[in-house]
């Protein structure tokens, strides 16, 4: 993705909004679209904003998530007041205040050059145009991207839409000839943001059993600029060694501010396993977990048997157990060469001024330092911010070219308790909730 300055890359980004502007029909007109698809009825407690602003999807299952968008001038895609409601829920359940990309983090091998593209490479800026097929059976909203250098600001750039997923579960009956089984659904929201030679696709799936998805993936195609690696840094992807693509990482961060049941009070707590030899008259080794309240602010790292969940305060499911999410890494590839990249989350107190894990723009005050290693102070948890870290080492490949493919990275967040049962539950297991043998 690298390029001269930074001169070039908006300029490249500027033609191709416009190209595709051209080529889609885009509307003038400051913010969304005026001619809106049929909104969804209204709901009992929906998201509190505006119909323009409002995602609301029920899925086939029966759930349904609620949601309000806007369009940061660097963070790109917002999303706000985030709320799932399985089928059996009288009201939707609040889960996020927000959600949205903390940084996108791009060093190179040669030691060259690095990147903060949402702060210091105009990504927000690079928002593309959206063809119809692109968004299949969904909507394209049009957003009216801050600072645009494009003629026409608008842009039909942000895609809902619902997906299968495959399985949600599969199991046999107390008969051969009974199966339970369904297929999971997804609603899909997405954006398509260009720096320099890449493309970023920023999705976000919110799943009919609670679950959400964050993903970024890196198209487009690999900076000719650089085909220049030397010994160790790069890769052949031309005739012979006449072109060596320089290898680089991506480190994308997510920030996530919870709301368990509307409050942001919530509490946190780390989870670790240790398994043990077995010892005389075991048969099997023996594995014991220790819970650890996370009070104060955390720099923490995955490890095997190591995760961690945000709790509810106040919320409760039918059994009496408290509401929480649990927070699942994805594959990653953790850069040592910074000091934020070097953990893989982060959870700080809430503070406003802190919005990006590196190169922040705020003066956030004496001494907070500029990334979000150096907010870990100590402080007391009364409103915890999750920043998690997903790295990816790119050595190129000669199937990268031309287009590169779409490499993944990004992790989820999943319910756990939120409902007393699995909320894709069939109606004639329902009384299993606790039970271990069949009724009689």
């Amino acid at each position: 993705m690298r390029v001269n300055s930074n001169t070039k890359a908006r300029t490249r980004a500027a033609a191709g909004l416009t190209v595709a502007a051209l080529a889609a029909g885009a509307t003038a007109g400051a913010g969304p679209a005026t001619a809106q698809p049929k909104a969804a009825p209204a709901a009992p407690a929906a998201a509190d904003c505006s119909a323009a602003y409002r995602i609301e999807q029920k899925l086939s299952s029966g759930t349904t998530w609620r949601m309000c968008w806007r369009y940061d001038g660097k963070a790109g895609l917002v999303l706000e007041k985030i709320s799932y409601q399985p089928k059996g829920e009288p009201k939707p359940i609040r889960v996020l205040n927000s959600a949205r990309l903390g940084q996108i983090h791009v060093p190179y091998d040669d030691g060259s050059v690095e990147y903060d593209d949402l702060t210091g490479f105009d990504f927000a800026q690079g928002l593309m145009n959206l063809a119809p097929g692109e968004c299949p059976g969904g909507t394209i909203k049009t957003v009216k991207v801050p600072d645009s250098w494009n003629e026409d600001p608008n842009v039909k750039g942000l895609c809902t839409t619902t997906r299968s997923r495959g399985h949600a579960y599969r199991m046999q009956g107390d008969t051969a000839n009974k199966v339970f089984q369904a297929q999971g659904k997804d609603l899909l929201v997405y954006t398509v943001n260009q720096v320099g030679w890449y493309e970023y696709m920023t999705e976000w799936r919110f799943q009919d059993d609670g679950a959400i998805t964050m993903n970024v993936g890196a198209t487009g195609s690999l900076s000719w600029d650089d085909y220049d690696a030397g010994d160790g840094r790069g890769w052949p992807i031309g005739k012979g060694a006449s072109a060596k693509a320089t290898s680089h990482s991506h480190n994308a961060f997510w920030r996530l501010d919870f709301a368990l049941d509307g409050s942001t009070k919530n509490k946190v707590e780390q989870y670790d396993s240790t398994v043990s030899a077995p010892t005389r008259g075991q048969r099997a080794p023996t594995t014991k977990t220790k819970v650890t309240k996370v009070t104060k602010e955390l720099a923490g790292d995955s490890k095997a048997y190591r995760w961690w969940r945000m709790v509810s305060a106040t919320g409760k499911n039918k059994d009496g157990h408290a509401r929480s999410y649990e927070i699942v890494p994805g594959v990653t590839t953790k850069y040592p060469g910074r000091s934020y990249t070097k953990r893989d989350l982060y959870v700080t107190q809430y503070n406003k001024c802190e919005l990006f894990a590196s190169h922040n723009p705020g003066n956030c005050g004496p001494g907070a330092g500029k990334s979000v290693d150096k907010w870990v102070n100590g402080q007391t948890l009364t409103h915890p911010v999750v920043w998690m870290n997903i790295g990816f080492h790119h050595i190129a490949r000669d199937e990268d070219q031309q287009p590169m493919p779409v490499h993944w990275q990004g992790f989820s967040i999943a319910p756990r308790d939120v409902t007393a049962m699995n909320p894709l539950t069939p109606a004639e297991l329902n009384w299993q909730n606790g039970h271990w043998r069949p009724r009689r």
